[in-house]
């Protein structure tokens, strides 16, 4: 019997270390003298995910999307220059910036009707940016967005990505991936192409 429950609870203690993403461990990440400079550059839409019905439409709109995030005169803020394609026009921002410190790093985004702030979240790579926000409209929503220097993510990340969204309480019904089927806005300035990738179909 004893022998039995022993057996039992490695077992049990086997599929635990086998278990993905513990929510536990899910915190903001803790900035070094390094993380601005790694922040600077462009960064690749790749998804997002919101409680807020109005985000949702707007993602789903997103045919392709990237940051470019550049210094500015104080050692703490960096500027953000967004840009989405939707349909056949091209949308740019800079609305937006980061403000890095040893305590944390946070995106705020200040528009005409809405503020949001994002805290940029821990990962597993430093090719990959998954910034939690919170947004303020008649009540308080949360969200999860992905950027990564490239477009092409191996399924351990993205795995990864829904981990976080599963943890933040975001549903499969709340993750939408940019499709990226058209060019990207000033694609040509930086002389990349745009492969043809078809929206991803998440994995249960």
């Amino acid at each position: 019997m004893v022998l039995a429950c022993i057996t039992m609870f490695l077992s049990l203690a086997h599929l635990l270390s086998a278990m993905p993403l513990h929510c536990e461990l899910l915190h903001p990440q803790t900035p070094d003298n390094t993380t601005a400079s790694k922040l600077l550059g462009k960064w690749f839409y790749i998804a997002g995910a919101s409680q807020s019905p109005i985000h949702l439409l707007e993602m789903v709109l997103i045919d392709n999307a990237y940051l470019d995030v550049n210094p500015t005169g104080q050692e703490q803020e960096l500027l953000i220059n967004q840009h989405v394609t939707a349909g056949n026009k091209c949308f740019s921002s800079n609305s937006t910036y980061f403000e890095v410190s040893l305590n944390n790093a946070t995106l705020i985004k200040s528009a005409k009707n809405q503020h949001a702030m994002g805290k940029l979240m821990r990962s597993s790579s430093e090719d990959i940016l998954l910034i939690h926000y919170q947004a303020h409209k008649e009540k308080n929503y949360t969200g999860l967005h992905l950027y990564a220097r490239n477009q092409n993510l191996s399924e351990t990340q993205l795995q990864e990505f829904r981990g976080h969204a599963k943890c933040l309480s975001l549903s499969d019904e709340e993750i939408i991936y940019a499709p990226w089927q058209k060019e990207l806005c000033q694609m040509k300035e930086t002389k990349q192409t745009t492969p043809q990738t078809r929206r991803c179909q998440l994995q249960s």
